[in-house]
């Protein structure tokens, strides 16, 4: 385990490894219960999308442990599923075994970009100002969804989004950002989970005994559910790949390919994940598990799968070889059978610490240099876009399409590559259809 995973190497031990892959777990878990919430309203049974979602989480995330030896959790995207259902299916009125069809062919077309080393020719087309840039927008992403969750920011009609009145929920929260962030402070082995750990303690009052002012924090739905395999196999592979379902195809390729390459971008840029000519480290083999993640998906009954930004939990954990992905994915496969469990970890408990990794992922923005304004300006926009429009590829899209137009306007064409002029043809074709 040591060689294979180098951990010497990368300054960590297998204990260490161990409590971010929990931590990384803990962050991430919702997916088990949300993703068949939001697939279910397409006409899926939810134990079916229940089922698929542990294993695509399981079989990714192993496969990024072992294959691409990153520190990366891998699980059916948030947005993606959220595509698939509005859109694909209620939206331009495919069946869901079209769409399902349609997320097979896609991670196919993310493969043979892979194999053919196309997806990392992409990553190092990206300008390092945008990386950084990128790296400290996911950052705050991560941010706003903790205080989402945590309903400490809450919607406002007068002013678009504002701050919750003081409660016992809001209190919960504030005590367990503040521990976490002691924790975290003065360096505590394993801080994150034990924050998470204790605001999860901290809840069960709210559950029982102040429910009045909103709805219970804790639930109790059982112990034990026996998983549901209908959903295998079960993708429609010929009506998928007529000229009508190319639109869901091309929208499934792009969004699954810039939001995964942004967040090995982001992750690598804030932990100092690179290799020795300044790339992420290992990058195409990331990438082809990325691609593995989606086709899969579509076999097994799930929108596509992609790599998780709230992965950084467990790198601020200590989390820095494939070890914590391994424990990550291996955690996922008992929730077969014990996914109800899930109920007695609220979103309020992982709250804190997506909060705080905020911090850790929005270092990389001091390398950005503010005073050359044609490298400042579309960094700015990448960044504030990517948890303003809710979407790492929204950001991520007009940092490259600014990029190109100021350099061309002021005369430095040549700082636009290639490969970002043909990646800038996709970005605009993305936002037309």
């Amino acid at each position: 385990m040591e060689s294979y995973f180098q951990l010497k190497e990368n300054r960590t031990s297998v204990k260490t490894e161990v409590l971010a892959g929990i931590s990384s777990f803990l962050a991430t878990a919702y997916i088990i219960v949300v993703n068949p919430t939001i697939l279910s309203q397409a006409g899926m049974p939810f134990s079916g999308v229940l089922t698929a979602t542990v294993l695509v989480s399981f079989f990714s995330s192993v496969m990024m442990g072992l294959y691409a030896r990153n520190p990366i959790i891998v699980a059916p995207g948030m947005g993606l599923n959220a595509f698939f259902t509005y859109s694909a299916v209620l939206g331009m009125g495919v069946t869901w075994q079209v769409a399902l069809g349609a997320v097979f062919w896609s991670g196919i077309v993310f493969l043979i970009l892979s194999v053919a080393n196309i997806r990392t020719m992409i990553v190092r087309a990206i300008p390092r100002p945008l990386r950084f840039a990128i790296a400290a927008g996911i950052g705050l992403f991560i941010t706003l969804i903790g205080l989402a969750n945590a309903k400490f920011i809450v919607a406002n009609p007068a002013t678009i989004i504002g701050v919750s009145p003081v409660t016992p929920t809001i209190l919960t929260f504030l005590a367990g950002l503040l521990l976490t962030a002691i924790l975290i402070v003065r360096n505590v082995k394993g801080g994150i989970l034990l924050g998470i750990l204790f605001t999860t303690l901290a809840s069960y009052p709210l559950g029982r005994w102040w429910a009045t002012d909103m709805e219970p924090l804790i639930t109790w739905q059982g112990f034990l559910s026996a998983p549901d395999f209908s959903l295998l196999w079960q993708l429609d592979l010929v009506n998928s790949f007529k000229l009508s379902v190319v639109p869901v195809i091309f929208a499934f390729v792009f969004t699954d390919m810039f939001d995964s390459i942004s967040t090995f971008v982001g992750l690598a840029e804030a932990a100092d994940l690179m290799d020795e000519h300044g790339e992420p480290r290992n990058v195409q083999r990331s990438l082809t598990t990325d691609a593995v993640a989606t086709t899969i998906s579509g076999l097994l009954g799930s929108s596509p799968g992609t790599a998780y930004v709230e992965s950084a939990v467990g790198i601020e954990a200590g989390g820095r070889t494939g070890l914590t992905a391994l424990v990550g994915g291996l955690l996922f496969l008992p929730f077969l059978f014990l996914a109800p469990l899930l109920s007695v970890i609220p979103a309020i408990a992982t709250a804190p610490a997506l909060v705080l990794v905020g911090a850790f992922m929005v270092r990389p923005v001091t390398k950005i240099d503010w005073f050359k304004m044609d490298d400042a300006i579309p960094a700015f926009l990448a960044m504030v876009l990517i948890p303003f429009t809710y979407s790492i590829t929204q950001g991520i899209i007009w940092g490259f399409l600014s990029w190109t137009a100021l350099k061309v306007v002021i005369g430095k064409r040549r700082e636009v590559s290639l490969a970002l002029w043909i990646i800038d043809v996709f970005a605009i074709a993305a936002l037309l259809l």
